[in-house]
């Protein structure tokens, strides 16, 4: 029998195709890379591009497009900027840049474009966000009136913060400003609230102790982690809040409660500083560009307590900025002030006095307020603020070695317990009930002409000795529930108790 010839093969499969349907045309806009810098590209060539467009270059760096000028582009680089030249090819992708949202990435650690940087294998996504989002209208915002416990004395009685309240901690270098508010992510645990930590500009080495840290407690179960380090492109560092906020909106219109701690804005602004002046954006104050208020003003927008018609969630921002020798006045710490609804402020001064957390309760503020602290704290340490300044002011004129009358010793002795019993050890947040505790033994004198070794070892036996006699407190701590005499009795009660004080003077609370 005859082979049939090759060609007979080839011209019935060019016959098949020609008969087949005939595929639609594909429109494919192509640039070019006219300059790169250090982060940023510019592009010609996509006249039609829009802004924050992701844009992808033939060398597989990713870019989202910042400027639009006539017959240019100004492109911030989600990539190393050393991987791509100049002359080579960039495709439109018409699509804004997003991320990656839904429950599977709680419990994954993630750069700012959502890839995963824990090792786990892909993230499984239920949607893909764009980062840059109108904030929700006021129609769409209730009062803020729910506490956020963060398991910090200073606090919760001094300063409350509550959900969807947008808190900023500020401090210089060294005070403890990432570890105040790690420790609210931790005391979490406690709580139904879903935490994200996005860091910005910090050490590889710093993220991966927080992320263990939060292994090893168990919390990285409830938590995101979104990380742009000091050594990835600047562009990261400035998309990663956006990114954190965007994964928290997902969420927050479930109807769940989020806290977004953003680790620090005065690295994000740095960053943003850095990609305009390569773009040749005229300088302004410090060399930042004239839209750093509104790059953080429409970020921080996105967080607050909403109403059920858009979704009843809140997400809670605690903004981290750091300041240089005390200098609250300075330009980017004076832009976040003003955005933010108050400031835990961490002085250097009470660093060098040993005073961890080092919350100057003078200079912080909560301009919700007691509005969002639980009623219980209000009644057991609504003079804790007065109490330390008068105190602070005490102090001072007492360094003069001025003759002192019996009153104002008493007031000295009584301040200085106070401020050593609002120390607290790292990575240890109290439980409400033992704030209680703890608090109503310094505000009642328990503490008074003790030294502060002394006083933190009484601490200790307080919190050890609780076991369960606390439960009905913590029981109205958790409906918000104001204290009756009876309970203030039992919390002063246990209070002598645990400290071995004589039952003759438990039954007078004012010896």
């Amino acid at each position: 029998m005859a082979e049939t010839p090759e060609w007979a093969d080839a011209s019935q499969f060019v016959g098949t195709l020609l008969e087949g349907p005939t595929p639609a045309l594909a429109l494919t806009e192509v640039g070019r890379v006219a300059e790169v810098g250090d982060g940023i590209a510019v592009v010609s060539g996509l006249a039609r591009a829009l802004a924050d467009e992701l844009l992808v270059f033939a060398s597989g760096v990713r870019g989202v497009v910042l400027d639009l000028e006539p017959d240019r582009l100004g492109v911030i680089l989600l990539g190393p900027s050393d991987r791509v030249t100049s002359g080579e090819d960039v495709w439109r992708t018409h699509k804004v840049f997003s991320v990656p949202v839904g429950p599977g990435l709680v419990g994954r650690v993630l750069d700012a474009t959502g890839e995963p940087r824990d090792g786990k294998g892909s993230v499984a996504a239920s949607a893909r966000k764009p980062v840059e989002v109108n904030a929700p209208g006021i129609l769409s915002r209730a009062a803020v009136s729910r506490p956020l416990a963060t398991g910090i004395k200073a606090i919760d009685g001094a300063v409350p913060v509550g959900l969807g309240q947008r808190e900023l901690i500020i401090g210089d270098r060294q005070t403890g400003k990432t570890s105040l508010a790690f420790d609210t992510i931790l005391n979490q645990a406690r709580s139904e609230v879903l935490s994200i930590y996005c860091a910005i500009g910090q050490r590889g080495d710093a993220v991966a102790r927080v992320v263990e840290i939060l292994r090893q407690s168990g919390q990285l179960e409830n938590t995101i982690v979104v990380s742009a380090g000091d050594e990835d492109a600047p562009g990261l560092a400035y998309m990663a809040p956006y990114a954190a906020m965007t994964m928290a909106e997902y969420f927050s219109n479930q109807g769940r409660d989020v806290l977004v701690v953003l680790d620090d804005l005065t690295h994000h602004a740095r960053s943003y500083r850095e990609l305009s002046l390569l773009l040749r954006r005229p300088p302004g104050r410090e060399a930042f560009p004239g839209d750093i208020f509104y790059v953080h003003a429409r970020l921080l927008e996105r967080a607050g307590q909403f109403t059920p018609e858009a979704g009843g969630g809140s997400i809670t921002a605690l903004p981290v900025v750091e300041t240089q020798a005390e200098n609250l006045s300075a330009y980017i710490p004076t832009n976040l002030i003003s955005i933010t609804d108050g400031q835990i402020y961490l002085s250097p001064r009470l660093v060098r006095k040993n005073q961890f957390p080092a919350v100057d309760i003078g200079l912080s503020v909560s301009r919700v307020g007691g509005k969002a602290q639980h009623r219980a704290f209000r009644d057991v340490a609504g003079n804790l603020r007065v109490t330390l300044s008068q105190f602070e002011e005490l102090e001072d004129f007492a360094r003069f070695g001025t003759r002192l009358d019996d009153n104002t010793r008493a007031r000295l002795s009584r301040g200085a317990a106070v401020r050593s019993a609002l120390r607290q050890p790292e990575r240890d947040p109290v439980p409400a009930s033992e704030q209680l505790l703890v608090l109503t033994a310094a505000m009642e004198g328990l503490f008074d002409g003790l030294s502060e070794g002394a006083v933190a070892d009484a601490m200790v036996r307080m919190r050890d000795g609780v076991g369960d006699r606390l439960d009905a407190i913590a029981e109205s701590i958790s409906q918000n529930r104001p204290l009756d005499k009876d309970e203030k009795a039992t919390i002063l009660r246990v209070a002598r108790s645990s400290l071995a004080l004589p039952e003759a003077v438990a039954d007078d609370p004012d010896a």
